[in-house]
């Protein structure tokens, strides 16, 4: 059904995934994934008219608590509408059966110039599986390794895409949105306009 083959198992679309080397592509298979199209563009507009209320009252923010954001604003906002809830169910199965992913959303704004600096989501507020639809404005997603930082994934996020992160590449690799003047995709420049993420996560253990 729609949302099937987002498991450990699933494969990336090709054309979306860059890798160092082929061997790390390997071994990150299943664990960093990226579909396109995953939200259809009359999908986009609605989750976007849903969200964008409760970002509307903050203004953008140049410095995030980990100083890992610029150029941003966010919120939390749990999915009521038709599209938004409906999203959340095709996306539960890339997460585990017992660790389904949390009814809201973090909801990511960012300007043409902000970046998501290389971070490692906090184990205290975030479980195994990471996953992210990006809006509005194509990006490039770069996953570095912690112990051999030559070790690199880059996934190209269009907008309507979904990205998955678990595992290893949850754990042991920082994750970072470039900023405008380093966004390549291989020789392709990826102008970066305004982006908005929804990311859904899960709960830690425990």
């Amino acid at each position: 059904g729609p949302g099937g083959g987002l498991g450990p198992e699933a494969e990336a679309d090709p054309a979306l995934l860059r890798a160092s080397s082929p061997e790390l592509a390997r071994r990150l298979r299943g664990l960093a994934l990226v579909r396109g199209g995953f939200v259809s563009e009359g999908e986009a507009v609605e989750l976007l008219r849903e969200v964008e209320p409760g970002l509307g009252r903050g203004r953008y923010q140049s410095d995030h608590w980990d100083r890992a954001i610029t150029g941003y604003r966010e919120t939390e906002r749990g999915l009521r509408g038709a599209v938004g809830r409906a999203l959340l169910l095709r996306l539960t199965p890339a997460f585990p059966p017992r660790r389904p992913p949390r009814p809201s959303a973090h909801v990511l704004d960012l300007l043409p110039g902000g970046r998501v600096g290389p971070h490692v989501d906090s184990v205290k507020f975030c479980g195994c599986t990471i996953a992210g639809v990006s809006l509005l404005s194509p990006s490039v997603l770069r996953l570095r390794s912690l112990q051999d930082p030559q070790d690199w994934l880059e996934l190209l996020l269009e907008p309507g895409s979904l990205y998955v992160l678990r595992g290893a590449a949850r754990y042991e690799f920082t994750h970072e949105i470039l900023p405008d003047e380093e966004s390549f995709f291989g020789g392709l420049r990826v102008p970066r306009g305004r982006r908005v993420a929804l990311i859904f996560r899960n709960d830690p253990p425990g």
